[in-house]
């Protein structure tokens, strides 16, 4: 059979195994593996590792602004970023554009703003917080979100009335309740709130501004105390819940427990967390604050063994980028909270996890990819396999470079990881078999991505 394409002796990870073999597309579809097969157009992969498009299912687009936030993010740049950084799929979060999602009309804002400008494909995540509980959910879920998202630490500009914002318990309770009838996944940012938010004044009241300072603020126990309510609450409301940017061992634990009593519940972590450390973070600035925060080399090197002994379930970048303004401050506590990374979300966790760790391939899709497509129904995403749609990144390994500002995709070129090294590189990437990255041509000029909504949704956008 002549198929559409054919992408030639790759070093490819399939679900089962990692094979020297062909890949043959057929209409954007994986269609057939194996040796000899003839394409309309082939592709030499010789030397590379070949491996499904990440699906990040953390990212904050920032889109839309609403009259205020016009210059943060946007999905042109995002997408773009995506595809550069071999991302193929991610998840909008509700939060930071305006109006934030947490109903039909909003979400309809979203679907519109995107028309035109994805270049790789998008879901969104809804959101749940005290202002929609009286359909605002309902409403959500007919138009196809993904899963969605509640916070429990401190969130939202009280100010503008339509971000989004955190939930008490009841909000949490109900919310969950209301969630648990989709059958949908609830993500949770988990911090205790009135201890967070009381250490933080207390501090600041007392002169501390130093990046080291706020993190002393946010402990583990906090992280951890509200991890434990959130289980406590899906054991009681059914509801599915998935546990975002666990900082701590402790919080990796606590998952743990919950698993072994039979909530249904997961956890992700970042690689900001298994990269930094607190000892450089005042030496780095602003721009390697977020919350929960970085934390010790002994917590770190506790994450790592939690990642590779398969505690937690993904890897995502929590990409949450701001101007450059927010975070031009010699007070940290006041700083926009937020990494800029997605784009290096894959090439740094090949490098760290499988070339300095020695991580199987198999373990690096399952963590890069397959979990968070399963986690959250998208089964058209994930892995290699027939009848998927044929999204792949291409790694050159042990192909080490300095990431520069000028390298970044992103509206506001800004990033930690900025004259880093870094130890592979992202060499081309497609999506449903068409070609929007390389290393050679850049980005492509195309809007080739789809906005994705859930399985369950019967009309198409």
């Amino acid at each position: 059979m002549m198929y559409d394409l054919v992408i030639q002796n790759g070093q490819v990870v399939l679900e089962d195994r990692v094979e020297e073999i062909d890949l043959a597309i057929q209409e954007g579809k994986f269609a057939a593996f194996g040796h000899d097969l003839i394409g309309k157009e082939t592709i030499q992969a010789k030397g590379l590792v070949v491996i499904p498009g990440k699906v990040d299912s953390h990212v904050h687009i920032n889109a839309i602004g609403g009259g205020i936030r016009d210059d943060w993010e946007g999905f042109v740049t995002a997408t773009a970023a995506a595809a550069k950084g071999g991302v193929t799929t991610l998840l909008q979060m509700p939060c930071n554009q305006l109006p934030a999602t947490v109903d039909g009309p909003s979400f309809q804002a979203i679907l519109d703003d995107a028309k035109g400008k994805l270049k790789v494909d998008v879901g969104q995540t809804g959101g749940v917080e005290p202002q929609n509980l009286k359909g605002g959910i309902g409403e959500q879920d007919q138009m196809g979100v993904i899963n969605y998202k509640a916070f429990l630490g401190t969130t939202g500009d009280k100010k503008l009335g339509n971000d989004l914002y955190s939930c008490d318990d009841y909000s949490l309770y109900e919310g969950m309740r209301q969630v648990a009838q989709t059958g949908k996944v609830l993500i949770l940012h988990c911090e205790n709130a009135t201890i967070t938010d009381a250490l933080g004044r207390a501090a600041h009241q007392q002169g501390k501004r130093k990046l080291s300072d706020f993190i002393k603020t946010r402990p583990a126990f906090t992280e951890v105390e509200a991890i434990e309510r959130a289980c406590l609450f899906a054991r009681e409301t059914g509801c599915r819940i998935h546990i975002v940017h666990v900082s701590s061992k402790e919080g990796v634990e606590a998952v743990e427990r919950a698993k072994e009593r039979g909530i249904d519940v997961s956890c992700e972590t970042c690689n900001h967390y298994l990269y930094f450390k607190d000892s450089q973070v005042d030496q780095l600035g602003n721009q390697v604050k977020c919350t929960p925060p970085v934390r010790d080399q002994a917590n770190q090197e506790a994450l790592w063994k939690k990642v590779l002994s398969g505690a937690i379930d993904f890897i995502v970048s929590d990409h949450s980028p701001a101007p450059a303004r927010l975070k031009e401050t010699d007070d940290a506590f006041k700083a926009w909270g937020g990494i800029a990374s997605l784009q290096n979300d894959v090439d740094i966790f090949f490098d760290e996890a499988v070339q300095k760790r020695g991580m199987s391939l198999l373990q690096f899709v399952d963590l890069n990819s397959k979990r968070s497509a399963e986690r959250f129904g998208l089964n058209k995403k994930g892995s290699i396999a027939i009848g998927k749609d044929a999204d792949l990144a291409f790694i050159q390994p042990h192909t080490p470079y300095c990431l520069k500002a000028k390298d970044l995709e992103y509206r506001q070129p800004i990033s930690p990881y900025i004259g880093k090294e870094i130890g592979c590189r992202i060499v081309r990437t497609f999506l449903r078999g068409k070609e929007i990255y390389s290393l050679e041509k850049g980005v492509s000029a195309d809007f080739k991505g789809e906005f994705i909504l859930h399985p369950s949704h019967k009309m198409t956008n």
